[in-house]
């Protein structure tokens, strides 16, 4: 029995290791502003978690706004918003209580009606605290979803701009702005937005200040003589990589200071996206859409300190000792199920239950973290409550299957009623585990391979679960003849298939999909090992 301890101690201290690694402070650039000095500008939406802009009714509280204004009065001059539906137009009023300057949004849709409404109440607002209105923003991004015409648009901001009298810009991603030039004419200064995370082709985070200095730079050239807004700039604290481009507090720390000075070297007009997190963003981007703030959603606190260095996983040590236990209950298992058999496992057999041991002492903890964060709505939340229940069985079950030397089984033994009743209850229960794997897997994956774009890679929660299922097809007894499996050939050709698929269609610069796609792969050959050990022992 030293062998099992031995691996025991190895793992412990390798689960320790790695998070240690993991939750290592990342160094930060040196702070871009001086001491006293604040943020010229940021994006303002005023709804916390529970409530949206989609939600009928809804008024947002003076007094909810004020608090608001009281923290970003201490790190910032203006504030950018977006409308003055559901309570936004007392912002000016309460603005000038807290010394700060507005960009007034004038949000603009496909129905006219709507549009003359917020027309009306942005332009009283405007004119009425022209002291504390610099601007009005009429239309943000609308040509990019594409519910109004270029001609319309204009239409609509030459009437601002003549009712009001005020400096008028509209705002819309770089590219939009180069595919209507003439729209330059009717503004008084041209907003931009640049987002490197969410580029065509997407700009990783050590990239992202060059690539926004070049996009500034372009447009100042397509633009020259007119004054250019960035105003729309910054990187999302969390969610589902792009290619290289990984959201991480670490990251986005690093991308906002680089900007701010970037901005301050070359007189970019610069706006910070956004104050706070907005969590219902997350239904129409995914987890990503909900981490855009620099200050959280929750605590209404800073992620990060200017010059500080920041840990993407703050809580590793908990997470560490969360894994370790669990992978000692692992090789628990494992030793329960061996002094039931009476029969010593191999090497080989140890060194699975020690692989398992370790991936899921890393997985465990990480996907108790994630799952809050990647469950949007109630359906995920019931799928990620599934996941992680998943999560703590398979191993469990797999290893002491292995240690009480279990035969193989595959997705007939839960399917089909007379291969359930010549398995064990071991044999049994992996294989209900098995399908139920099956069934959660397969649905992550029609996600990753169909529509990607917003869907996150659950990396984590699954890792304890098909590592534990690969482990047990790849060391446990041999089962015993019998019929051809068309079940496992197909959903291990599937995995396999879907695995490589999402590892080509994401890229090896995303470390996200590459961990998941590997674990689809693996998940894959697993099924088909035992769809080709069944086969070959029938022939």
């Amino acid at each position: 029995m030293r062998l099992p301890f031995a691996l025991a101690g190895l793992v412990f201290a390798a689960i320790l290791a790695a998070w240690a690694w993991l939750g290592a402070a990342v160094p930060a650039p040196p702070s871009p502003l001086a001491a006293g000095e604040k943020l010229p500008c940021v994006s303002y939406a005023p709804f916390r978690p529970g409530q949206s802009p989609f939600m009928a009714g809804l008024h947002i509280p003076p007094e909810q706004i004020d608090d608001d204004f009281a923290h970003l009065a201490k790190i910032t001059q203006c504030v950018r918003t977006y409308s003055t539906e559901m309570g936004l137009d007392v912002v000016p009023a309460l603005a000038r209580k807290h010394g700060l300057t507005v960009l007034q949004g004038i949000w603009l849709g496909r129905e006219k009606d709507k549009n003359a409404i917020e027309i009306e109440h942005g332009i009283k607002a405007a004119t009425e605290n022209r002291d504390v209105v610099k601007a009005l923003i009429v239309g943000n991004e609308v040509l990019l979803r594409g519910e109004l015409s270029a001609t319309d648009l204009a239409q609509t901001i030459r009437q601002v701009r003549e009712t009001s009298g005020m400096p008028v810009t509209y705002a819309d991603v770089w590219e939009f702005w180069e595919r209507n030039r003439d729209l330059a004419k009717d503004v008084d200064f041209v907003t931009v937005h640049i987002l490197p995370f969410w580029e065509d082709i997407p700009v990783s985070a050590d990239k992202a200040a060059a690539h926004i200095a070049e996009i500034r730079d372009h447009v100042g050239t397509v633009f020259a003589g007119k004054d250019i807004l960035i105003g729309e700039t910054g990187w999302p604290s969390e969610g589902r990589m792009r290619e290289g481009a990984e959201p991480s507090a670490s990251n986005q720390a690093k991308v906002i200071q680089q900007l701010l000075a970037l901005a301050k070297e070359h007189n970019y007009r610069v706006n910070v996206v956004e104050a706070f997190d907005q969590p219902w963003k997350r239904a129409l981007e995914g987890t990503v859409g909900g981490y855009w703030g620099f200050l959280d959603a929750y605590s209404r606190d800073f992620k990060f300190g200017w010059g500080d260095a920041v840990s993407n996983h703050p809580h590793w040590l908990r997470q560490a000792l969360a894994g370790i236990v669990f992978a000692a209950l692992i090789f628990g298992a494992a030793v329960r199920g061996v002094d039931r058999r009476g029969l010593p496992l191999s090497c080989r057999q140890w060194g699975a239950v020690a692989f398992l041991a370790f991936a899921s002492g890393i997985g465990i903890g990480w996907a108790f973290a994630l799952v809050p964060v990647q469950s949007r709505d109630w359906g995920l939340w019931v799928r990620g409550i599934v996941m992680l229940l998943l999560a703590l069985a398979v191993p469990l079950v797999t290893t002491y299957g292995i240690g009480a030397g279990a035969r193989q089984v595959g997705l007939v033994t839960a399917l089909e009623p007379t291969a359930r009743r010549a398995a064990s209850c071991v044999e049994r229960a992996v294989a209900f585990l098995q399908v139920a794997a099956l069934v959660l897997a397969a649905q992550i994956t029609a996600g990753l391979v169909f529509d990607p774009r917003y869907r996150d890679f659950e990396f984590a929660g699954l890792t304890p679960i098909l590592v534990g299922l690969a482990a047990y097809a790849f060391v446990a007894q041999p089962r015993p003849a019998g019929g051809e499996r068309h079940a496992d050939w197909i959903a291990g050709g599937f995995f396999a298939l879907a695995g490589l698929f999402v590892i080509v269609n994401e890229r090896l610069a995303n470390w996200q999909a590459l961990w998941t796609g590997t674990l689809l792969v693996l998940f894959g050959l697993a099924l088909l090992r035992l769809a080709r050990a069944t086969t070959w022992q029938t022939k």
